[in-house]
């Protein structure tokens, strides 16, 4: 492709990347002209005026809705790099949720440089990087995987299919649990319909259910309705959604283990200093070690729940031996079908 081409089609991935901010075309067609002409002269007056790096700016989303269990983390990162990283990178937070952008485009946004870094399931993002949907196997903390070569596999991934950098993971310690509206009482879930993401919808679909996929901001509504009878959703953060309101049962043991990656677009990434890199990577590590509170957050979201009224469904010795051996079994075999080529690799190395 000559450069003709190559511009031209970077200038339409801008174009569609900007519309889902609520850019229009034509403004972000004159953007690009305007940083296609401008940048060569900005550049040359850059390295004669000073050689020093001036303070990065990155755009920042989080896929889960702003303020809620799954984001506060994230914004306290953000807080705490805009505190102690001024002059070297600030990160300018945009907001979390549906009202920034369906969630399950927050990984086209990245990969594209329209967000630069976002807080994000990998089930939110299999359509760029279908082996995403296996960081809920692994049985590693996130400090383990960066010891055992998980890590640098799972990154490489991301370097090559979304144009990211894998910088942290949250999450460690947090399972997820089944939540319904009808009692069962056995793991047969035909007949049930269950708002599902890519998390659960293998582990759910072995077990008989009907599934239906909705941003969580729809959730509620679903659930009032009758359209759903039940939802998958980790351990914390139901009461913060308001969820607990139309949710009678939470289903025992919980299953898996939630990963919140977060991720930098590699191009923007790349264009950092290696001060500004260790810098986040500094903060990037100090965001994951908010998962060694996740134990007494657990307690407390368990008595929280039984203190609205939410009732336990626990299964006899047998069946929950049998309950988590099924959610194994389908998440990996889930996993094989999408990726034979890395699949045998990410259980090799996900796995104690």
């Amino acid at each position: 492709m000559g450069f003709e081409g190559a511009t031209v089609k970077r200038m339409a991935a801008r174009v569609s990347a900007a519309a889902m901010l609520g850019v229009s075309a034509a403004a972000a067609v004159a953007l690009t002209v305007t940083l296609t002409v401008a940048l060569p002269v900005l550049l040359t007056v850059g390295v004669a005026g000073s050689a020093a790096a001036e303070e990065a700016v990155l755009r920042a989303v989080s896929a889960l809705p702003e303020g809620s269990r799954f984001s506060r983390n994230f914004e306290a990162f953000i807080e705490k790099v805009n505190a102690e990283g001024q002059g070297l990178v600030r990160l300018k937070y945009i907001g979390g949720g549906n009202k920034v952008m369906n969630p399950f485009e927050v990984g086209n946004a990245v990969r594209g440089g329209v967000i630069h870094i976002a807080s994000l399931p990998g089930a939110y993002y299999t359509n760029l990087l279908p082996e995403a949907d296996a960081l809920k196997l692994t049985e590693f903390t996130a400090g383990e995987m960066r010891g055992n070569g998980a890590w640098e596999f799972i990154n490489k991934l991301h370097n090559e299919k979304v144009n990211a950098y894998y910088l942290a993971r949250q999450g460690d310690g947090i399972p997820f649990h089944l939540y319904l509206t009808e009692r069962i009482d056995t793991m047969d879930l035909s007949g049930l319909k269950l708002r599902v993401t890519p998390v659960y919808q293998a582990f759910f679909e072995s077990m008989g259910a009907t599934m239906l996929r909705t941003p969580a901001g729809e959730l509620y509504t679903a659930l009032e309705r009758g359209v759903v009878q039940g939802y998958g959703w980790p351990l914390q953060g139901i009461l913060d959604l308001g969820w607990h309101e139309v949710t009678r049962y939470r289903v025992d043991p919980g299953f898996y283990t939630v990963e919140l990656g977060v991720i930098v677009n590699l191009d923007r990434w790349n264009s950092l200093n290696e001060e500004q890199r260790a810098f986040l990577e500094r903060m990037g590590r100090w965001l994951e070690s908010l998962s060694d509170e996740n134990p007494a957050i657990n307690r407390t979201e368990l008595q929280r729940q039984a203190d609205v009224g939410i009732e336990t469904i626990a299964f006899p010795p047998d069946v929950e031996r049998r309950y988590l051996e099924l959610a194994k079994e389908a998440g990996w075999a889930r996993v094989m079908e999408i990726s034979p080529e890395h699949g045998p690799r990410m259980k090799q190395l996900f796995t104690k």
